[in-house]
């Protein structure tokens, strides 16, 4: 009797081990192929979602009876999902049903046109960039300006994380929040003080970062000069304008690495050396300290720059119309020498 009851524990015992093993193997052991990326498209149905993730799970079946388990027909949402060895089905299950989703990294750089930077941030999004021009636009429209390219005072160059679902209005929230947070009464104060409006700040911000390569060291010296020529009523003679201005009508296609005379004539209000005062508007996406500089300049009686040939990246500052010519002319041997003839 004591032998049966012993081996009838046994048995037991095997039984219950086959079934918890069974559990264990399809419920929280590892079940993952292959680490990478799959997308869940919003709307997807559910055979979509399980065609997805097909390529990242070892076993399939069981993927797909621990899904039906957790109810995930029901429950799921859109996203891009990043799958790490080790995972079992259920975390994998989970991790779709509660939108876990993994972000993407946006560098948001000195773009010149608002729709040449949503092109750029919808290749890591769900919707297109014509998605994101429409809605653009109707922002615009609901703030009284009169398009997308209107907008580019509320971007600041840096980098950020969205997720691969954000939607235009959700993307733009973002931006126009950092954007208030940035205009504090303080810099506001100095808005006033300055006696520009906030576009002309921006315009002048977006010179200063082009001019400076968008280093803070010399940002503050470029922003006193440029007031400098401003309130002289001498045009503001920034190469940087030049380049913006034909690009700005050429669809952005040109790579223009030294201006030349014939560039200088260019027709449009944003062509500092054919027309007096500051542009209309900012001629590239600026970052915090280019629009600080000019909240905060540099008291100086500069009023000519030209690139320092013997430190790269910086510029030698002068008064004097002979020293600038000569400054001038030290670059332009400079770039021949680099056989820079465009």
């Amino acid at each position: 009797m004591k032998k049966i009851t012993a081996v009838g524990a046994i048995v037991l015992f095997l039984i219950g081990a086959f079934f918890g093993f069974s559990y264990y193997k399809k419920y929280k052991a590892n079940n993952v192929a292959k680490e990478g990326y799959f997308f869940v498209p919003t709307g997807a149905g559910y055979e979509q979602i399980l065609d997805s993730i097909r390529p990242y799970v070892k076993n399939f079946e069981a993927f797909k009876d621990v899904a039906a388990n957790r109810n995930m027909d029901r429950f799921n949402h859109p996203g891009r999902y990043k799958v790490v060895s080790g995972k079992s089905n259920t975390e994998l299950v989970d991790m779709i049903k509660n939108g876990n989703q993994t972000d993407l990294t946006f560098r948001i750089g000195d773009f010149g046109d608002v729709y040449q930077m949503m092109g750029r941030v919808a290749r890591k999004t769900e919707l297109d960039s014509l998605s994101f021009i429409k809605e653009f636009d109707k922002i615009a429209q609901q703030k009284g300006l009169n398009n997308a390219e209107d907008l580019k005072k509320y971007f600041f160059i840096d980098t950020y994380n969205f997720f691969w679902t954000v939607k235009p209005n959700e993307f733009f929230k973002k931006f126009e929040d950092q954007y208030n947070g940035f205009w504090t009464a303080e810099r506001k104060q100095k808005l006033q003080q300055s006696g520009l409006t906030e576009n002309q700040v921006y315009a002048l911000a977006s010179i200063v970062y082009k001019e400076s390569g968008g280093k803070p060291d010399e940002q503050k010296t470029i922003a006193g000069l440029y007031l400098n020529r401003f309130h002289k009523g001498m045009k503001l003679q920034s190469d940087p304008t030049v380049i913006y201005a034909i690009n700005k009508d050429t669809g952005f296609t040109q790579d223009i690495r030294r201006v030349l005379y014939k560039h200088l004539t260019h027709p449009s209000p944003y062509n500092t050396y054919a027309n007096a005062g500051i542009p209309p508007g900012p001629i590239c996406i600026v970052d915090k300290n280019s629009v600080d500089a000019v909240l905060n300049p540099e008291k100086n009686n500069y009023i000519f720059m030209a690139a320092d040939p013997d430190k790269f990246g910086f510029h030698r500052f002068t008064a004097s119309d002979a020293e600038h010519a000569k400054n001038a002319k030290d670059y332009q041997a400079w770039l021949n020498s680099k056989n820079i003839t465009k």
